[in-house]
């Protein structure tokens, strides 16, 4: 991911290699809805430029194209125009003259409301059907693109791409597409390499080199000491997938049941008999965030073996204590607010569903209190208070102390997001919802 970082030396012997075209992912959800509901980054800009700095020098060296996807972790349009800000003040500093495509996939939701009422949205599991209510609600929406708006744009001559919110695979498919290389190695091939340095030996290694034909591709790491084998390879179909003999894209699904895994030898792997059948409809995928609320956090460590010995039962009068006190005191229902208590240490990851049975010797409890607004979401946390230092078990003969990790112990979060969009759009051409600029010279082209 771009501002993960990554070896200068791993990008030269990808040029060494001959290679025809870089590319890197710029943005995920992995992170949750916060980016796409701000339009802000996860990634820092140092970081960014850094790895922005190395790329685009390879890229000028080796005169092939560069594409970023998913700029500014969510693909919104600030998050393009942050990267795109950043390009441009690194070709000035390097003295590199490269022609800069901007790809954005930001979507109003007027416009959405109109091709929901068309009936052209449909949800994907186990999603509801949307509402209207729903599209105006979110801060940002984006639309997931293929490979056609990037490869349109390397028709147009752009030495540099920068998209909005893309499908990981799309980035590495659009050019060998373009060169009409099989639809099948070119999308599974994507799909091995949108990680980079995943489907190696070596996680943190960094990039992959695929070379595809006609016949298939072949992978191998950039690093040197690492290695590409045949279980590291077709491991990755496991990856953010549903089953891992098939993958959805825009335009289809990738095929890999039949497809062979074979080590050339102790650094490469041949892929062959993947395939792509094409979709009947062509359709995009929607992602939008809206505001959920406005949360307060309070974070407090246990160490007492009498409490930790009846966590569950702690957290169970907690609960009931701390609703009671808030009906009390600030007049609030359940219906008002929500309260998220989280045991780290004891079953915080996976709940009521952790096989681990026996006493924690520590605890970290957080509290989040969420409302409508921030001010009531932090007296709800502060009603809370006490109880969180002191509240003993039923019975106790003695005032339990706590520890508070912060001073004071509430930190107001601010707006907190959630993602309300897991549809698709249809759509009659593969470019219609993205809107392409090309600079240097500014050439504007819109798709109808």
């Amino acid at each position: 991911m771009l501002g993960g970082g990554f070896s200068p030396e791993t990008v030269q012997r990808g040029l060494e290699l001959g290679a025809d075209v870089i590319t890197v992912d710029g943005g995920s959800t992995d992170s949750g809805p916060h980016y796409l509901g701000t339009g802000t980054a996860k990634t820092t800009a140092a970081a960014v430029a850094g790895d922005l700095r190395i790329l685009l020098r390879a890229a000028a060296q080796a005169q092939i194209p560069l594409i970023i996807g998913s700029c500014g972790t969510s693909g919104t349009d600030s998050g393009v125009d942050w990267i795109a800000a950043l390009t441009r003040d690194i070709l000035t500093q390097e003295n590199l003259t490269l022609q800069v495509a901007t790809i954005y996939s930001e979507q109003h939701p007027a416009d959405l409301v109109t091709a929901l009422e068309d009936g052209r949205i449909q949800p994907l599991a186990p999603s509801a059907p949307l509402e209207a209510a729903t599209l105006r609600s979110c801060e940002h929406v984006v639309a997931m693109m293929g490979h056609e708006p990037i490869a349109d744009a390397l028709l147009a001559g752009a030495d540099v791409i920068l998209a909005g919110r893309a499908t990981d695979t799309a980035l590495a498919a659009a050019y060998p597409l373009m060169m009409g290389y099989p639809a099948g190695a070119c999308w599974h091939a994507a799909k091995i390499v949108e990680c980079g340095g995943m489907c190696t030996t070596d996680p943190r290694a960094g990039g992959v080199f695929a070379t595809i034909d006609a016949d298939g591709f072949t992978l191998e790491p950039l690093d040197p000491a690492s290695a590409c084998t045949p279980q590291s390879v077709a491991a990755h179909m496991l990856y953010e997938t549903v089953n891992p003999h098939q993958m959805r894209e825009p335009a289809g699904t990738i095929i890999v049941t039949d497809a062979t895994y074979t080590a050339l030898d102790e650094r490469r792997v041949r892929v062959e008999h993947s395939r792509f059948e094409p979709a009947e409809q062509y359709t995009n995928k929607l992602e939008g965030s809206a505001i959920a609320g406005y949360e307060t956090m309070s974070f407090v460590g246990i160490r007492d073996p009498h409490i930790l010995a009846s966590i569950d039962e702690w957290a169970a009068l907690f609960n009931t204590v701390v609703h009671d006190r808030v009906q009390h005191v600030l007049g609030l229902t359940p219906a008002d607010y929500a309260m998220d208590l989280r045991l780290y240490g004891h079953n915080a990851i996976l709940g009521a569903a952790d096989p681990h049975r026996g006493h924690p010797h520590e605890v970290g409890v957080m509290l989040l209190t969420r409302a409508s607004e921030q001010a009531t979401a932090t007296a709800i946390a502060k009603v809370a208070n006490p109880l969180l230092l002191h509240l003993p078990l039923p019975g106790a003969t003695h005032l339990p102390s706590f520890a508070f990790a912060t001073s004071p112990a509430e930190t107001e979060r601010g707006a907190a997001y959630e993602f309300v969009l897991n549809h698709v759009v249809a759509v009659g051409s593969p470019t219609e919802l993205f809107r392409t600029v090309l600079d240097r010279p500014a050439i504007a082209m819109a798709h109808a």
